[in-house]
Parts: structure tokens; sequence; C-alpha cells
């Protein structure tokens, strides 16, 4: 059976609360956030897939990928990591830009927080993703960010499951 994935918006706050609870050990669901090569099989949602470029997972490093369409477009994306707290939390600067990492201002950057808890059936992720404004966040989610990350969460416990 699915688990329940909680997205609340905050329009005080200008925040998104994410959190989900997967069957699979804390170290499995970090190497899911944190691995290039798992990333890319769930981070975007069907039909679209996730195509990293580059990734240094490290304080400071960054990951650039794209969400790739099925008619072949690109999207591109970049995460910079802050602070990393193995197998607990890690912090980051996410922004759409191009395929070279240079960011574009159109489009706001966020920052996301990423805590990973265990708990008796698994491990419980919670995603704190705060914006420079209430319209920032409204921005990303006119762009149907909220079906999209649901749809990769739900992705990544079916992989979890195979």
């Amino acid at each position: 059976m699915k688990s329940e994935i909680i997205f609340k918006r905050d329009a005080e706050s200008a925040g998104i609360y994410v959190m989900k609870i997967y069957n699979a050990e804390v170290s499995v669901i970090w190497d899911h956030f944190t691995k290039s090569e798992l990333l890319d099989k769930w981070w975007a949602p069907k039909p679209w897939k996730c195509e990293t470029k580059s990734q240094e997972f490290k304080n400071g490093g960054t990951w650039l990928y794209s969400m790739v369409g099925p008619e072949g477009e690109r999207h591109y994306a970049q995460v910079k990591y802050g602070e990393i707290t193995e197998h607990r939390s890690f912090d980051s600067t996410d922004s759409f830009c191009d395929e070279n990492g240079n960011v574009n201002p159109d489009f706001p950057e966020a920052k996301w927080l990423f805590g990973f808890t265990g708990v008796e059936v698994g491990t419980k992720i919670t995603i704190n993703i705060h914006f420079a404004s209430e319209q920032a966040m409204n921005q990303l989610l006119e762009m149907g960010f909220e079906q999209g990350f649901k749809a990769g969460l739900d992705q990544l416990e079916e992989i979890l499951s195979q």
C-alpha cells in the first residue's frame, strides 16, 4: 500500500512542507536523495526523466541536471548543497539554469532542507522549501510543482518495492 504524502503550503512564511514515510532503511533513502545514478531513476515525473550532467554531493558542491520531456525538450536546474549531516539532513539552494549552470533570474530560487528520520516502519523524509516571497512560491506551484513532486516521490516508493 502506498504511503500518504503530506504537502502543506504556508503563504505567510512562503514555504512548503512535504512529508512521506518509506518502508526502507534511512541509508537506502539517503542514497536515493543524494546519489545522481539513483536520483535519475525517480526525480522527474513520468513521462519526463531526469538526467544528471554533473554532481558533487558535498558542502558547497552542486548537482546540475535536466528534466527531459517526451519530445526531447530539456529544462535545466541546479542544486547547490549547503550543510550535510550524513544520514540525517542536508540543505540546498535550488534554481533553474542553463546547461552550464548559469541561473535563470526569471524563476525563483528556493532553499530546501531535507530531514531523514528512522521510524518503526522505515524512514520518514521531511522536506521544507522556503521562497523569498509568496509570489515566488506561487510561481513554482503554478508550474505544476506539487503534482510533479508528488509523482516523483511515489515513483521512488515504486522503485523501492521492486
